[in-house]
């Protein structure tokens, strides 16, 4: 493959869709125990923390404890749950299952294969978070209509996690290869973003790096949206998350290509 081939812009066609579609039929027979898998653990870390911490911690952040949470994890889960499709799925589909391969011999391009891919992992990041703003609606954490606004955002959310998880599976080697993006990056990540505690409370230079990851911004727009405020700096946090889908697709892109065309 020629480098101004390897480097062109991704182009995906309606097509796409039929993607999209396949995966949506097949992870529909078993859409139940896909989404409680998904929510269990956070569910649990969830009201752990935030009743046990809470009674001890108080308000934070202008609310309770619980709140503050809950916020923090419906950015975060939306996160997990769209990494885990474009990471495991995607590399099983791609590398084990072959379904990548058939696909492309249908009249379909690989952009098309991986548009369908992006958009699915951020469609089992919207569910996840859905899922969590509809149990935190249950406990009365979630202010509407604001609420209703993080819908988007957790869309963009699992757009910028789907296309860095396509990035990485580009690069896998196995599914063990996955282990250091999950613990080098996205768990440090989680501690670093407002999800557990506010960002302000850490020294200068971790707030500075904090605010260059893309989940502290996913977290700086649920958090208000949910106590039924208007975020502060909103076009700037949506632009960084919007960048960082755009570049991590067209990163993926790029690797996928370079991988395939071997």
């Amino acid at each position: 493959m020629t480098n101004t081939r390897l480097y062109a812009p991704p182009s995906p066609s309606l097509r796409f869709i039929a993607v999209w579609r396949r995966h949506f039929l097949v992870w529909r027979k078993l859409a139940i125990p896909s989404i409680l898998g998904n929510l269990a653990d956070p569910l649990i870390m969830l009201f752990g923390l935030g009743y046990g911490l809470g009674a001890v911690l108080g308000d934070v952040g202008g609310s309770s404890y619980f709140a503050f949470l809950a916020a923090g994890f419906m950015a975060s889960t939306t996160m997990y749950a769209a990494t885990f499709e474009s990471l495991f799925s995607a590399y099983s589909r791609m590398h084990v299952q072959k379904t990548w391969e058939a696909i492309v011999n249908a009249p379909m391009t690989l952009e098309d294969v991986l548009a369908g891919e992006w958009a699915w992992a951020a469609s089992k990041g919207l569910a996840a978070g859905v899922s969590m703003l509809a149990i935190i609606s249950v406990a009365g954490l979630a202010s509407f209509p604001h609420a209703f606004v993080a819908v988007p955002v957790v869309v963009l959310i699992g757009l910028a996690f789907a296309a860095l998880g396509l990035s990485v599976n580009a690069l896998a080697s196995g599914y063990d290869f996955f282990s250091y993006y999950m613990t080098l990056f996205l768990t440090p990540m989680t501690m670093l973003s407002g999800v557990f505690f506010p960002v302000e409370r850490l020294p200068a230079a971790i707030q500075a790096l904090a605010q260059a990851l893309p989940l502290y911004h996913g977290v700086e727009l649920v958090r208000p949206l949910l106590g039924g405020t208007i975020p502060g700096n909103t076009l700037l946090h949506l632009a960084v998350l919007a960048a960082y889908a755009l570049t991590g697709f067209y990163l993926a892109t790029i690797l996928t290509r370079r991988r395939l065309s071997k």
